[in-house]
């Protein structure tokens, strides 16, 4: 039950709070959000299932909202608030802005902070390397042999932190570095030791150390399924001693099933393979304890056929080439399942890679006492651990990879998603496996849902034509299984600030020449208005249509791609300022996340309907899927998922109380295909103008 100290403590906040922000107006929709969290995280619906789901329309102000209904009730329970996003961009306006304004106007006493993964930090050690003039330990690190640019570039780096010009994290790098690169220097969880001294000052450990103390932890979805993976309260506090908040929760179903995947080449396998047979005969030579003969033995034996079976799995795949024969080079397993001969391989490499792991942690136990008793020089020490880390991270992978490819689909739900890519380009085509489930909601209830103190799933976009069946199935909950659901409208008069426009069209977007009339229709659209964003569902169909309109208008126009997002909109928004027109052309990304209040944005045009074709494996297999369980993938996939893009396109034009301006659809499937009415009725009230 919440306490009444507690109830009374949020209500005075509130008034605090309310009295401290500029215009603030007392909202029900956000006063019933704040009661409903703190009840269901206090257990008063069912305290078995302290979950709420709540879609909070635009301006109703969650982020607040979640602050005032967990931060005093965690206080008072001796608990700690974690808030995962999705974006960058929440997280620092949590960090900087909403957390340290709550915390100076509500009173309380808390400590907060970020936590980023391992992966957001450099590994000095590595990067040390790298750099050094120790060919060998280079060779055993690099996964392709580097350029003198990218050298360079590491130099670069090393010197900027080694002057206080870089804190060693990968979100205040002066100059981007390539994804590849930062894998190569990225910090991991088996060759970071903080009993190695030049470790224990690293940015990783630094940034480490006040996490104990903080109150209320910010983290991405992606470190907080780390952290689950691993069980729990390894990265993070224990679960039973946490609530979570889980902002921007559309994206949780895609961010868990990536995180359960694996995938790994065949003949890049092989090539590591033989540099982890060389960090095996250096650990041989450096630890002198007659401990490590019979696991390096076994490792060099194990390295010997899983070499062995990852060329016999190359035959196999070179055997039916045919397969590859298609735009993406892919051969799918239909329904998951991989032919007998394929199956037993896989099976030897599940065995093999399993036997390896433990043989070379075993190596790694020793190495670690070695160091700790003084038996290995430092200067020897740190580039082995280094090394050893690096080799492990990778043999897991292998591991988890074929693990999923061997391992049986449970009959009562979806099979993984099982498929290989031909690599070409190289000297020698290659073979990459890849392992996904399909759907997530039974991991996530083992993971999170029984296991937490208590949990706010929330978002603008949760429901899907007006319901949470699809959001509830794709994470695992259920709409009777004592969860809470919340649908908040958002209080903004969209019946008298803006309007829905469908204007007629001679063609639909499966029709020859809809990009043509696409082009005359949003130069007409754009006749006399300042500020116009354009939303594409393909880059293809932007830019030729950007093309059809490079001579036809004098507005030069901002085109995704051609510049960053960042530049773009300060573009635009200074061409606003200056009171010249202004258009953007953006694809699916530009409908999310994207904030152009006021007169920064009054004429928003979409192209088409966010149908998402299943042109990936996943998605294909997951269709697959639903077709067998007697389904229609349309109805229950696309439709659902159109929807809930849909609302989030719309959701770009008001984005405070006073904005105004058009929603222009250029998609007559709306009014003239049966599932469009669904659609449309999903939408705000906007006031509607169908032609």
């Amino acid at each position: 039950m919440l306490k009444d100290q507690v109830k009374t403590q949020i209500r005075d906040i509130y008034k605090d709070v309310a009295t401290a922000l500029p215009n603030f107006r007392s909202r029900r929709e956000q006063n019933y959000m704040v009661a409903e969290i703190s009840k269901t995280l206090a257990g008063e619906y069912d305290k078995n299932r302290r979950i709420i789901v709540v879609e909070a329309g635009t301006g109703i102000g969650k982020s607040l909202s979640y602050l005032l209904g967990t931060i005093p009730l965690a206080l008072a329970n001796k608990k700690k608030v974690c808030i995962a996003t999705a974006t960058v961009a929440l997280q620092e306006q949590l960090l900087h802005k909403d957390l340290p304004f709550f915390a100076k106007e509500s009173g309380l006493n808390f400590r907060f902070g970020l936590v980023k993964g391992r992966q957001r930090y450099v590994c000095l050690s590595k990067l040390r390397q790298l750099t050094g003039t120790d060919n060998e330990a280079q060779a055993a690190l690099w996964q392709t042999r580097p350029d003198n640019h990218q050298v360079k570039q590491l130099q670069t780096l090393l010197k900027e932190y080694e002057t206080g010009q870089w804190n060693g994290e990968v979100d205040t790098l002066s100059e981007p570095v390539p994804d590849h690169l930062w894998q190569q220097i990225a910090c991991d969880k088996h060759s970071c030791h903080k009993q190695v001294p030049s470790h224990s000052h690293c940015p990783f450990h630094k940034a480490r150390e006040d996490l104990d103390t903080w109150d209320v932890l910010i983290a991405n979805h992606s470190l907080l399924f780390a952290d689950l993976e691993l069980g729990g309260g390894v990265i993070l506090p224990e679960p039973e001693d946490l609530y979570y908040v889980v902002d921007e929760a559309h994206h949780l179903p895609v961010v868990a099933r990536d995180f359960s995947s694996a995938q790994a080449t065949l003949r890049g396998a092989c090539d590591w393979l033989e540099k982890i047979g060389k960090t095996t005969a250096k650990l041989q030579t450096q630890i002198k304890s007659n401990s490590i003969i019979s696991p390096a033995q076994s490792m060099l034996d194990h390295i010997s056929e899983l070499t062995t079976q990852l060329n016999q799995v190359a035959n196999f795949c070179e055997g039916q080439i045919q397969q590859f024969s298609n735009p993406e080079n892919r051969y799918r397993f239909e329904h998951g399942q991989i032919p007998e001969s394929l199956l037993i391989l896989a099976e030897n490499l599940s065995t093999t890679s399993n036997l390896a792991v433990k043989q070379f942690n075993k190596m790694m136990m020793l190495l670690t006492e070695a160091i700790k008793d003084g038996d290995i020089n430092k200067i020897i020490a740190e580039p082995l651990v280094t090394e050893t880390g690096f080799m492990m991270q990778r043999l897991e992978n292998l591991h988890k990879l074929w693990k999923m490819i061997a391992k049986p689909d449970n009959k009562k739900g979806a099979p993984l998603a099982r498929w290989i890519e031909l690599i070409t380009g190289n000297k020698q085509a290659d073979f990459l496996f890849c392992a996904s489930p399909i759907e997530v909601g039974f991991m996530l209830e083992s993971l999170i849902w029984e296991k937490a103190a208590g949990v706010v799933l929330c978002s603008a976009t949760l429901r899907a034509l007006n319901q949470f069946d699809h959001f509830t199935h794709q994470v695992g909950l259920s709409i009777n299984d004592g969860s809470r659901y919340l649908a908040l409208q958002s209080p903004f008069d969209y019946q008298n600030n803006a309007t829905l426009f469908l204007p007629q069209m001679d063609t639909e977007p499966t029709h020859d020449g809809y990009t043509e009339e696409l082009a005359e229709k949003i130069r007409y659209l754009v006749e006399d208005e300042m500020a116009t964003l354009v939303l594409f569902a393909s880059y293809w169909q932007m830019d030729k249509v950007a093309d059809l309109l490079t001579n036809k208008l004098k507005i030069k126009l901002l085109i995704q791609g051609t510049l960053s997002r960042q530049e773009i909109l300060e573009q635009h928004k200074t061409n606003c300022d200056n009171d010249i027109p202004s258009i953007i052309f953006g694809t699916g990304s530009f409908s999310e996340g994207l904030d152009l209040p006021g007169d920064y944005l009054t004429n928003l045009i979409i192209t088409k309907l966010p149908f998402a074709v299943p042109t990936s494996p996943v998605e294909q297999a997951h269709a697959e899927y639903i077709k067998v369980k007697g389904g229609n993938p349309f109805l229950k996939l696309t439709i659902p998922d159109a929807s809930r893009k849909l609302i989030q396109s719309c959701g770009r034009l008001l984005r405070k109380e006073q904005d105004y301006g058009r929603v222009t659809i250029l998609d007559r499937r709306l009014v003239s295909k049966r599932y469009g009415k669904s659609l449309l009725d999903a939408l705000p009230p906007f006031r509607r103008v169908i032609e």
